[in-house]
């Protein structure tokens, strides 16, 4: 599924192109994605003021509030020429958004896990956002956040990193790498790794996630950016869907493990640690 870096890969593709026009209308194809489409009818000539991100959700900001857009498990947008020149919807196709300037930004979720709800300006924060941890990102990740937050905690370092009340968009794929990066063990239970261990943690986590925006994002299904064009850290990972194969820095043979019922690689050589972690490189 999109995870952080595509989604911000495609905020990015997309801000500097609508930012500043109005949204003149809109087309709903399919209104039964995860939830009922929810686009106010207050919203139509009204400019947008600006396109944020808060975890794995676009926010679109009007005045009057913003669109909270989730890409699900499959979903991508995509601008199209709007009039005449704008191409027949394909299957999958659900929602069009009509900016001025002759521009259709366009979803389209095979799965239909993805949504587009309301947050009306002067309203309590969104249920879904309301409860969120730190961007990964920004000043708000450190050693000394991730430590306090795993105090006396059990749970699998992997599965706490990616729990999204301690820290957002850090999904499958990025945890695994990251954990390869600071030579922690993703089995080590959350509250045993060290200050150090986390500081490094932190590090390889911003590493991990600023490679893949470098790259475009990772594509391993149905991903592409908002030009079409997919992203290719994939071609960079170390250990995620590599199990069986040779580590790139020791050449031992890597293993997997199931943690949270994902399967998880990691290399019983480089990660031998179970409590504590300095950095050993990007391989």
């Amino acid at each position: 599924m999109p995870e952080l870096p595509e989604v911000e890969t495609t905020r990015r593709g997309l801000k500097d192109r609508i930012t500043g026009r109005r949204l003149m209308g809109w087309t709903v194809r399919n209104p039964a994605l995860r939830w009922p489409v929810e686009i106010p009818a207050l919203l139509k000539g009204k400019p947008l003021i600006a396109l944020n991100r808060r975890a794995k959700y676009l926010l679109f900001h009007f005045q009057p509030g913003a669109l909270l857009l989730h890409l699900g498990m499959s979903g991508s947008l995509r601008l199209v020429a709007a009039g005449a020149k704008a191409p027949a919807p394909k299957a999958h196709d659900h929602v069009d958004l009509r900016f001025g300037g002759g521009q259709i930004l366009r979803l389209n979720d095979p799965r239909r896990f993805g949504s587009i709800l309301w947050q009306p300006k002067d309203g309590p924060p969104h249920p879904l956002l309301a409860h969120l941890g730190a961007e990964p990102l920004s000043d708000q990740l450190t050693g000394r956040y991730l430590k306090a937050r795993a105090k006396g905690r059990k749970v699998a370092v992997k599965n706490f990193i990616m729990d999204s009340r301690i820290l957002v968009g850090v999904g499958n794929i990025y945890a695994a790498e990251a954990l390869f990066l600071a030579g922690i063990r993703p089995s080590a239970a959350a509250g045993r790794v060290t200050l150090k261990g986390y500081g490094a943690l932190a590090e390889a986590i911003k590493q991990v996630l600023n490679q893949a925006l470098d790259a475009g994002g990772t594509t391993l299904r149905n991903f592409v950016g908002s030009d079409g064009r997919p992203g290719y850290f994939v071609q960079q990972l170390n250990v995620y869907g590599r199990a069986g194969k040779p580590c790139r820095r020791c050449a031992t043979a890597l293993k997997e493990k199931r943690l949270g019922g994902r399967a998880t690689v990691f290399c019983p050589a480089c990660q031998r640690t179970r409590s504590a972690a300095t950095p050993t490189g990007s391989g």
